[in-house]
C-alpha cells in the first residue's frame, strides 16, 4: 500500500500490559497484512492493541464504510492471492451488516480470518441500554450455516489458542471464513504476566491433499481408454504453474475444456482446445459437447448435477464416463443448498483439483491425438446489433472498447456484469479474470474490486471492475477505502437504468400468464431521478466524469480512464448501455 492511514501513529507501547496486546501480537505473527474493518466499541481493546501495541502494522487498518465492505475487500483480495486477510466486526450489529458478504465468501470457498466481538459476557459488567442489545447469548449461530469454524472462547488464552486455530483452518482445503467472538472484558483484562503465544510457523502442514494413487491410476486409465474426454474445470488456483499444468493435461490427452463465468479464469480462453465461450449457464454448444463426450471430469465444477441436467435439457444427455476431483463435501451441510444436486459420478476424487492435474501429468500416460472433431467448431462471437441503435451503446460495444483501451498492458477483469458474454472474455493468464463473488447477491462487486485492487498493487496489473448500476448503488461507498488508501482502481458502470435482470424474468411470467409485457419495467427502474454516479464517485475522492451515452465517445473515455487509473488514480467511468443490450447478443 502506498499510504499509512493519514492519521499515523502518535505512540507505540512495546509492553505487553492487556488481554488485547496478547491478541495483537498474535495477530503480528500470522501472515496477515491487514485488517479491514469498521470501528466499534465491542472491540475497543483490541483497536487500541493494534494501535499503540503494534504500530498499526502487520495487520495494517483498513477503514470501510460498511461491515459488508470489510468482508467483500478480504475477498477480493483472497481472490486474488489464495491467501485470508483479518476482518473486524462490531457486535452483533456489525455481523449482521456482514452476514450477505460472508455467505458469499463462503459459497466462493475464500480464506479470511473474522475477528468478531461482544459487549460484556458477565451481566453484571454491561452498561445499562447499548451493552444489551449489543450482547448475544451465542453470536456465532447467526452465520454458524455458512461459515467453516466458530469460537467464542472465554480467557486470553483461549482466545490465541482459537485465534491460531481459526487461522489454521480458514486457509485448509476447501477454505471458508472462521470467525472468532472476543469477549470485550477479555480484551480489557490487565495481564499478572504474558500469556503463551502460539507458535503458529510451526505448522507447516499442507494445505490441500491430493489424490491417492489408487484414484491416479484409476483416472489416468480411464483418460487412456478414452476417445472423447471432456475437461469441465471450475474453482481452481491462481498459480501460473497449475495454468500451465491444466494445458499440458489436456493437450496430452486431447481433451476439450469448457469454462464457467462464475469461476475466474483456468484455461486460455483462445485454446484449439476449448472450442466454446463460457456462460453462466450452459450454453447449447456445450452442451453439445457433454452429449458427445465419453469421459467427463469434474475439476471442482460448481453444480455438476445442474449442468448435466441442463445438458440434457438442451436435447445431449451425457452418457460418459464421470469422475469429480473436489473436497467441497467437507462443507456441505442442511441449511446451504450450496451442495447442489447428487450428481450421477463413477469415480470420486476426495482431493485438490490441481493436485489431480500435477499427479496425472506425472504419470506414464500415453500423448493421444483428439478424435474431437477440429477447431472448425469454434463458436463465433455474435455481433452486436449496432445499426439498429444509432449511437447506442450495446454490452459488446462496451466489451469491445474495454479491451481495445485495456490491450497495451495487463489488467485484472475483477467482476463483469450478468449481461457481458463469454465470447467477449479473452483469457490468457489467471489473473485475466477473477470470476463472481459466490453468492450471487447484489452490492458486493465495489468491495471485492477494492480488495482486489489491494492485492494487485505493485503487479503492473490495472484491476478493473465492471460493474451494473444496481451493484454499485447498493455498496458504492466501499470505494471510498480505495481513494483514501490511493489504490489504482478502474470502475466501469455499465449503467441501463433498471434492474435488468428481474426485468427479464418478469417478462417470462407475464408471457406465460398472457398479461401484458410491456409492463415489466413498473418497479424495476432506477429512474426519476437518474443517480448521477459521476457525482457520487468524486464525492468519494474518485475521479469521474459525465455519463457516456454516445457510442463514438466511448474508446476515448475510456482510454482516458484507462490511462488514469494506469498513472495511479481511483477512476469511475459511468456509461449508459441499453437495457436490452445483451439479450441483443444472445446472451
Amino acid at each position: 500500500m502506498r499510504a499509512e492511514d493519514p492519521a499515523g501513529v502518535a505512540r507505540v507501547d512495546s509492553a505487553m500490559e492487556w488481554g488485547s496486546d496478547a491478541l495483537a501480537e498474535l495477530l503480528r505473527r500470522l501472515d496477515l497484512p491487514y485488517i479491514a474493518l469498521v470501528p466499534g466499541s465491542s472491540y475497543r481493546g483490541l483497536h487500541d492493541s493494534l494501535v499503540n501495541y503494534n504500530g498499526n502494522r502487520d495487520p495494517q487498518m483498513l477503514v470501510c464504510l460498511h461491515e459488508e465492505h470489510a468482508v467483500a475487500i478480504a475477498h477480493g483480495y483472497a481472490k486474488v492471492t489464495g491467501q485470508p486477510l483479518a476482518v473486524a466486526l462490531h457486535s452483533n450489529v456489525g455481523l449482521m451488516h456482514a452476514s450477505m458478504a460472508i455467505y458469499n465468501a463462503y459459497c466462493d470457498r475464500v480464506p479470511m480470518l473474522i475477528i468478531g466481538a461482544t459487549g460484556p459476557v458477565d451481566a453484571a459488567k454491561r452498561r445499562p441500554w447499548i451493552d444489551w442489545i449489543h450482547t448475544a447469548g451465542d453470536q456465532g449461530a447467526l452465520i454458524r450455516q455458512y461459515s467453516k469454524w466458530d469460537d467464542q472462547p472465554g480467557s486470553v488464552q483461549a482466545a490465541l489458542d482459537s485465534l491460531a486455530r481459526a487461522y489454521s483452518i480458514t486457509r485448509e482445503a476447501p477454505p471458508a471464513p472462521v470467525y472468532v467472538c472476543l469477549d470485550v472484558s477479555l480484551q480489557e483484562q490487565p495481564l499478572d504476566a504474558p500469556p503463551a503465544i502460539p507458535d503458529a510457523a510451526r505448522d507447516r502442514s499442507p494445505r490441500s491433499h491430493g489424490p491417492d494413487a489408487a484414484a491416479v491410476a484409476a483416472t489416468g486409465e480411464l483418460l487412456g481408454q478414452a476417445r472423447r474426454p471432456l475437461f469441465l474445470l471450475g474453482r481452481l488456483d491462481r498459480d501460473e504453474r497449475d495454468w500451465d499444468r491444466r494445458v499440458a493435461l489436456a493437450e496430452r490427452y486431447g481433451a476439450l475444456v469448457i469454462t464457467d463465468l462464475k469461476t475466474g479464469a483456468v484455461f486460455p480462453s483462445e485454446h484449439r482446445l476449448h472450442p466454446n465461450p463460457p456462460g453462466i449457464f450452459l450454453t447449447a454448444a456445450s452442451a453439445e459437447l457433454i452429449g458427445a463426450a465419453d469421459l467427463i471430469i469434474s475439476f471442482d465444477w460448481i453444480d455438476l448435477a445442474g449442468t448435466l441436467s441442463a445438458a440434457a435439457g438442451h436435447g445431449h444427455p451425457a452418457s460418459a464416463l464421470i469422475v469429480s476431483c473436489t473436497t467441497d463435501s467437507a462443507l456441505h451441510n442442511g441449511w446451504s443448498k450450496d451442495s447442489f444436486g447428487y450428481a450421477p459420478v463413477d469415480l470420486s476424487v476426495p482431493a485438490d483439483p490441481d493436485l489431480l492435474v500435477r499427479a496425472l501429468l506425472e504419470s506414464d500416460g500415453p500423448v493421444k491425438p483428439s478424435e474431437w472433431p477440429g477447431p472448425d467448431r469454434r463458436a463465433t462471437a455474435a455481433t452486436a446489433a449496432t445499426a439498429a441503435g444509432g449511437s447506442d451503446i450495446f454490452m459488446h460495444d462496451l466489451a469491445e472498447a474495454l479491451g481495445d483501451a485495456l490491450a497495451d498492458a495487463p489488467a485484472c477483469l475483477v467482476r463483469l456484469p450478468l449481461g457481458w458474454g463469454g465470447a467477449d472474455l479473452k483469457v490468457g493468464h489467471p489473473l485475466d479474470y477473477l470470476g463472481m463473488d459466490g453468492g450471487a447477491g447484489i452490492g458486493s462487486g465495489p468491495g471485492m474490486a477494492v480488495g482486489a485492487a489491494l492485492a494487485l498493487e505493485g503487479s503492473g496489473r490495472l484491476p478493473v471492475a465492471v460493474l451494473g448500476d444496481g451493484d454499485l448503488l447498493m455498496g458504492g461507498t466501499a470505494v471510498w477505502t480505495a481513494a483514501h488508501y490511493r489504490l489504482p482502481l478502474l470502475i466501469v458502470v455499465a449503467n441501463n437504468s433498471f434492474y435488468y435482470n428481474d426485468v427479464v424474468h418478469q417478462e417470462r411470467v407475464a408471457a406465460q400468464r398472457h398479461r401484458p409485457v410491456e409492463n415489466s419495467w413498473i418497479g424495476q427502474a432506477i429512474t426519476d431521478p437518474d443517480p448521477d454516479l459521476g457525482a457520487f464517485a468524486r464525492s468519494l475522492g474518485l475521479q469521474a466524469g459525465d455519463q457516456v451515452r454516445d457510442r463514438s465517445e466511448l474508446p476515448a473515455a475510456l482510454a482516458t480512464a484507462v490511462a488514469a487509473a494506469r498513472s495511479g488514480q481511483c477512476v469511475l467511468v459511468d456509461v449508459r448501455v441499453r437495457p436490452d443490450g445483451y439479450a441483443a447478443l444472445g446472451g
